[in-house]
């Protein structure tokens, strides 16, 4: 009778152990991919890949395609890349701070056209809070402001802003 108890005591324990880890296994990718919702309904494609380096950081690429006419004619591109710290409980959750660069072509001011465009580049910083399911789904809010460096007399913007509502997934 005592062999079976503790072998009953053991089978549990090792199933309680094994459902610990596959929960915890959940948070363990490295990859996101996530699109931005909020984009995506005023008329531009707005995709983020993150790579995660460790439970409190992360690098990631953000690029910004407008499909509407008139978002184009402010704004052509923009490609972003950046380093997030999260300060959360869950790995690479919670609130976060970034630091982001942000390579961009907007509509020269110079120019009557709206074919002429000035690239510049910006440096920035951000924060914003980031959910992550037990299925792998990401949800996530953000806010960044940068400053052009490059700024010219051919265009009046020197701030640069990003703002995110965006879904993805953890694999």
């Amino acid at each position: 009778m005592k062999k079976i108890f503790l072998i009953l005591l053991c089978i549990s324990f090792v199933s309680i152990q094994a459902q610990e880890q596959s929960e915890s296994d959940v948070y363990s990718g490295s990859h996101e991919l996530k699109v931005n919702g909020l984009f995506l309904v005023v008329g531009a494609f707005d995709v983020t890949y993150e790579y995660l380096l460790n439970e409190e950081s992360g690098l990631g690429i953000n690029i910004f395609l407008p499909y509407d006419s008139e978002i184009k004619d402010d704004i052509q591109y923009y490609i972003s890349p950046y380093y997030r710290f999260y300060f959360g409980k869950k790995p690479a959750a919670g609130f976060f701070l970034e630091g982001f660069g942000m390579l961009n072509s907007v509509e020269s001011e110079l120019f009557t056209s709206n074919d002429d465009y000035v690239t510049d580049f910006a440096l920035g910083i951000g924060l914003g809070g980031k959910w992550v399911t037990k299925g792998g789904f990401v949800g996530e809010l953000s806010f960044g402001l940068g400053r052009n460096l490059f700024t010219t007399n051919e265009s009046d913007i020197d701030f640069v802003g990003k703002i995110g509502i965006t879904l993805g997934y953890r694999f």
